[in-house]
């Protein structure tokens, strides 16, 4: 197999850079020549400008990291010609907002109840920076812009931070775990699942499927090393979060310590229940290379789910060696790169107004196989692993107003939670295509 060249990679594919400030800013091509000799100053080698990040391995953690995808309309923008767009999956030139039932983005996830930029036809570049501290982001977006203009405008910034202890809005320790990816870095603890093929993630490689790999956008110069991401914008209700688990804890009897455990699958300080399912404080403590260090079956026993319910956010996101239907619970992983936005949630000031959420991108070589399967299969569908019926991902599925169930088995017998209120609610979204460093070059060159 050869070596995967990780300088032609985006850094931001193949590793998590671990800073605590991002800023996402959302472009419009308005010159084509000009937006394509802009997007070539950031892979120029130039040292006095913000350049493009890549997979190679760095001595010194830089201030900041740059990374760009770009969407179908972008593309259309840079005058890409036509024979070479059809050449796309059929996912991504449709776009986010086209395809946003399919992903359970209906209701108040509507693309009509989105942010306007969201809509916009214009969205046609994501720039996203990552940042030691806010002023390495905010220096590295002034040279950023001032290399990108006057063919590229800003339509909008977002921007989100690190909350506590790389926690969620809902208190749980997010980021823990990433697939393993072939010939890349670790990007996150272990798990005990293979190793990932590359062309899971990048495209021109093997993938997981025998005699399968995803279709490399033509010519090669642009699609190969190349991968899909979905750009998600995601507000959390920490109001509704918190009067389910009194609700919840006031029915059953469970502390809500434990019904959080349950609804996510892991404790909110990141232990998993399959390892310690009665206490977040196992003894001895788990190590953090120990978090991901499970399954739910073999020497684990928990294919009822009575430790961790197969229902859990967790679980069904990566259903692991469970039984589920087409037999893939450790296929259909994804690359998730986000952090929070918003103010820190203040108890004594509930229902403040604040808008508060995740932010961020979920990458794979399939928007089709890989993001829209999680969310339409998994998320939003129990129909794939038994015991689910048809209800929903506790945590991000969209619940039909407050009529969401939730089983949790248990020796004594099957408890089911109800009147689960939706708490994931879509601000935001867009497919892009995520360009290698030659890719980038040979739109420059158009």
């Amino acid at each position: 197999m050869p070596a995967l060249d990780l300088d032609d990679v985006q850094g931001i594919v193949v590793r998590g850079y671990t800073m605590p400030n991002a800023r996402h800013l959302l472009l419009r091509v308005d010159s084509p020549r000009g937006a394509r000799k802009a997007l070539g100053s950031l892979v120029d080698g130039n040292p006095h400008r913000q350049q493009v990040t890549t997979g190679t391995p760095w001595l010194e953690k830089p201030d900041c990291c740059l990374n760009l995808s770009i969407t179908a309309a972008g593309l259309q923008a840079l005058d890409l010609p036509a024979e070479s767009l059809a050449s796309f999956p059929e996912e991504f030139t449709a776009g986010a907002v086209a395809r946003a039932d399919r992903v359970g983005d209906v209701g108040p996830s509507a693309p009509a109840r989105w942010l306007p930029v969201f809509r916009d036809p214009g969205l046609h570049v994501v720039l996203s920076l990552f940042g030691q501290s806010l002023q390495a982001v905010d220096g590295a977006t002034d040279d950023v812009l001032a290399a990108v203009t006057p063919g590229l405008a800003e339509l909008c910034r977002l921007d989100a931070a690190l909350l506590g202890e790389r926690v969620d809005h809902f208190g749980y320790v997010d980021g823990i775990s990433q697939p393993t990816i072939e010939q890349c870095p670790p990007s996150g603890p272990p798990d005990r699942m293979p190793v990932t093929p590359t062309g899971e993630f990048l495209l021109g490689h093997p993938s997981q499927f025998q005699d399968f790999s995803h279709t490399v956008p033509a010519p090669a110069a642009l699609g190969h090393n190349g991968s899909f991401a979905a750009f998600r914008m995601l507000a959390q209700d920490v109001d509704a979060f918190r009067e389910l688990l009194a609700l919840q804890s006031g029915r059953t009897g469970m502390s809500q310590e434990l019904i959080a455990a349950k609804l996510c699958g892991r404790w909110r300080n990141g232990t998993p229940l399959v390892l310690s399912p009665d206490t977040d404080q196992p003894d001895p403590p788990l190590a953090r290379e120990e978090l991901n260090d499970f399954d739910y079956v073999g020497p684990f026993d928990d294919e009822r789910g009575e430790r961790c319910p197969v229902g859990a956010h967790i679980r069904r996101m990566h259903p692991r060696g469970s039984r589920v239907a087409g037999g893939g619970g450790h296929k259909h992983r994804i690359v998730r790169r986000g952090l929070t936005y918003g103010p820190p949630y203040d108890p004594s000031r509930p229902r403040d107004g604040h808008d508060r959420g995740l932010l961020g991108l979920f990458i794979g070589a399939s928007l089709r196989d890989q993001f829209e399967f999680l969310m339409q299969q998994w998320a939003n569908d129990g129909l794939f692993a038994a015991g689910l019926g048809r209800s929903k991902d506790p945590l991000v599925g969209a619940q039909d107003g407050s009529a969401g169930t939730f089983p949790v088995p248990g020796p004594a017998g099957r408890t089911v939670l109800t009147d689960l209120p939706r708490l994931v609610t879509t601000r935001g979204g867009a497919y892009c295509f995520v360009p290698s460093v030659t890719g980038i070059r040979y739109l420059a060159a158009l």
